[in-house]
């Protein structure tokens, strides 16, 4: 294979969730990515790559794209200045009004959804997402004054370092078989088996790290595994800066492991036994169908509409379709609808026996919970990694999964946040945002860059995303009344709305996340979310021929690995069981 047709790296380092990579060449680019955390050099990201290149990137494009096409006819209205002041003001006021001090655990605004969809839709976000800017820095919302773009430019200029495939590049990288690239090196492999590092038993000190072994069977392989400066060798960086979504990643790398030892023993006979590549191949396939099987028939059917799924399974989606023969990645998707998980964030978690309850539910043996701070904290894209104390994960940080997967579970805070307009405080001031080049910046920009409704209501505004009230309408769906639109709201929510007109022209982010909390109370996305979300995903699965809905001879869970009960895999928290995680 000659280097001109040798496959682009799936391979994405240096990169931050909510962040995006520019082009090296881009006006002010080396100044930006060293002045902003959020935004990456292509050369850092994916060396060697030249992002004009059409086989490293994929397209984003409008879902409705009459609306787009009708531009500014179906947006917000109004003069920049004034409409992006109306968007801050909004933006700072969305943050939870009366948070609970002392036992935040007992905080009121629960879902009936388990905590883990929270991580896992951040998880699906970074196997089909990453931003990328071509030629200039077109989502880089300090800039002002911050003016919508034309659609034409933001189709031109913003590109996706991901294919929307839902076939866990994040996780596979660019395989076993691939050259090392000593800038990416990516996952790391033991022949076909993936790399699964052990965790800290002591203190890099030596000293003792407090609690009790979790889990307690003596399996320390529940880390990432992880180079020179805790950096965790993984398909896509993004995914070690958590400890939630790090250890979902964890699953994933020893569910591989667990399905290769399954094939090798009960798949005796078959061709791709006598040959590791085909044997990976296999093992990979069935991964990806069984995660792809979960993200329909568990992740969409419990944060969508009942009944949302399966009209889309049977209909097939109304609005999505692949353009010009590619699959794209909506904006309506990856800027709005898809970032009603920001919401469901909680300020603390029940993490385990260490940071949580113990068994007998009495506090934890270090602190009673485990506030959201402390959890991004302890990953190693931390400064420094891991506070300090460890090169590797402490076992004391080992997830009990068994808090966050169960749906009948009667402890109300094993439960994530209502999707609504409310979020959590630690969302306000996030820590990692700022580095140390931009304490200088003015408190006006800071506060941009640390606020996340803020970036989201302004990113959508400066990308042209069509009005709720527009997308409602496209979808044949009534549209959220003004009272609606009010309800509930603290004093500054409905001041913001309506200072920039938003009561008859609606931010779609805005606009999703209120209609599942008025249609839906909190517990799923009501019609348009759902709607958006569901002809997204179903529609890049159907897209892709390798995919068990593309392959269109009807794979269920029945046709791959089986528990060792011989049941099926059909929710997470069967996978995990797989995997021989605690859950």
């Amino acid at each position: 294979m000659t280097d001109q047709l040798k496959p682009p790296s799936r391979v994405l380092s240096n990169f931050h969730h909510g962040g995006h990579v520019l082009s090296d060449d881009a006006p002010d680019a080396k100044e930006l990515s060293e002045e902003r955390v959020r935004i990456s050099l292509a050369s850092s990201v994916v060396p060697g790559e030249d992002l004009a290149d059409a086989r490293v990137t994929s397209s984003f494009d409008y879902l409705f794209d009459q609306l787009a096409a009708d531009f500014p006819a179906h947006h917000i209205p109004g003069d920049p200045a004034s409409v992006t002041a109306a968007l801050k003001a909004l933006g700072e006021a969305m943050a939870e009004p009366n948070p609970a001090t002392g036992d935040e655990l007992q905080a009121t605004g629960n879902s009936a959804i388990p905590p883990v969809y929270t991580y896992w839709g951040q998880f699906i976000d970074h196997d089909i997402t990453a931003n990328t800017d071509r030629k200039n820095a077109v989502t880089d919302v300090t800039r002002e004054p911050l003016t919508p773009l034309q659609p034409a430019d933001v189709v031109q200029n913003l590109h996706n370092l991901r294919q929307p495939a839902l076939n866990l590049d994040s996780v596979y990288g660019d395989g076993p078989f691939a050259a090392k690239d000593p800038l990416t090196p990516g996952p790391e492999y033991d022949g076909i088996a993936l790399r699964v590092d052990e965790v800290a038993q002591t203190k890099d000190d030596g000293s003792d790290i407090p609690g009790d072994h979790v889990p307690p069977d003596g399996d320390e392989r529940h880390d990432l595994p992880r180079g020179q400066g805790s950096v965790a060798q993984i398909g896509d960086a993004r995914n070690d800066e958590n400890l939630i979504v790090a250890q979902f990643h964890v699953a994933f790398l020893r569910f591989h492991n667990a399905v290769l030892d399954w094939v090798r023993a009960n798949e005796a006979g078959e061709p791709h036994q006598g040959d590791e590549q085909a044997l990976f191949e296999r093992v990979r396939d069935l991964v990806r169908w069984h995660y792809q099987w979960l993200v329909v028939h568990d992740f969409l059917k419990t944060v969508t509409l009942p009944g949302i799924v399966d009209k889309v399974l049977l209909g097939g989606p109304r609005h999505f379709a692949p353009r010009n023969g590619q699959t794209y990645m909506p904006l309506e998707f990856s800027v709005a609808a898809y970032r009603f998980g920001h919401s469901m964030v909680r300020g603390a978690y029940d993490y385990n026996r260490n940071f949580g309850r113990k068994e007998d539910g009495t506090p934890g043996n270090v602190i009673p919970f485990a506030p959201f701070n402390l959890i991004f904290a302890f990953t190693g894209s931390a400064r420094p990694p891991f506070i300090g104390q460890t090169t590797v994960l402490p076992f004391n940080w080992v997830i009990e999964w068994n808090r966050f997967v169960d749906k009948g579970d009667s402890t109300p805070d094993h439960f994530a946040r209502k999707i609504d307009t409310q979020l959590t405080p630690p969302l306000f001031e996030m820590i990692n945002q700022i580095t140390p080049t931009e304490d200088g910046l003015a408190d006006a920009l800071k506060a941009i860059l640390k606020r996340l409704a803020v970036r989201n209501l302004l990113r959508g505004y400066q990308l042209a995303l069509p009005t709720g009230q527009a997308v409602a309408a496209a979808l044949g769906v009534p549209p959220l009344s003004e009272e609606e639109l009010q309800r509930g709201n603290s004093d500054a929510v409905n001041a913001a709305l309506i200072q920039g007109g938003f009561l008859l022209n609606t931010p779609l982010w805005f606009y999703v996340l209120k209609e599942a909390e008025v249609h839906a109370n909190g517990n799923s996305l009501g019609e348009v979310g759902s709607r958006i979300v569901v002809e997204t995903l179903i529609g890049q699965l159907l897209a892709d021929p390798d995919s068990f809905l593309g392959r269109g001879n009807g794979w269920s869970p029945a046709q791959g690995v089986l528990l060792p009960d011989g049941e099926p895999i059909v929710t997470i928290k069967d996978l995990f069981h797989f995997a021989g995680l605690p859950a």
